[in-house]
């Protein structure tokens, strides 16, 4: 067990660097000054090849067959009958991917977008209609 920690503490860091220099005492005061461009964010790592990130919807390619609605296990993705599109919840998601390939026309795939995150779990940054 020493050997391993002796090993370790000289190898370079598995994880990414905090987004900024210091953990602040709020982050939302970060994400202001880096708004305003007081502050600067390390940037992140490089998103590796074949990442599944947040899904992206081509509507006007859609043959709506609805089955990325049957085979999604978590059921974030839902019909809207009236506007004949589906809704993709990304905070139900859990990044199998099997949408994409079930999907005949390749109307949905995965993007190397990851920063998701929000307060709001309906907010246009984690669902999906376009």
């Amino acid at each position: 067990m020493l050997l391993i920690l002796l090993k370790q503490l000289f190898q370079k860091p598995a994880t990414n660097l905090f987004p900024v220099k210091y953990a602040p005492d709020s982050v939302i005061q970060v994400l202001d000054a880096v708004g305003h461009g007081k502050a600067k964010i390390v940037p992140p790592v490089k998103v590796p090849e074949g990442f599944r990130g947040k899904l992206i919807y081509d509507r006007d390619r859609c043959w709506e067959d609805k089955k990325c609605i049957d085979v999604c296990p978590t059921k974030a993705i839902e019909w809207i009958p009236e506007e004949k599109r589906i809704k993709i919840f990304m905070s139900r998601c859990c990044f199998c991917a099997q949408c994409t390939e079930i999907c005949p026309g390749g109307v949905l795939h995965m993007s190397q977008e990851f920063m998701m995150s929000n307060y709001d779990k309906f907010s246009p940054e984690v669902v999906v209609t376009r």
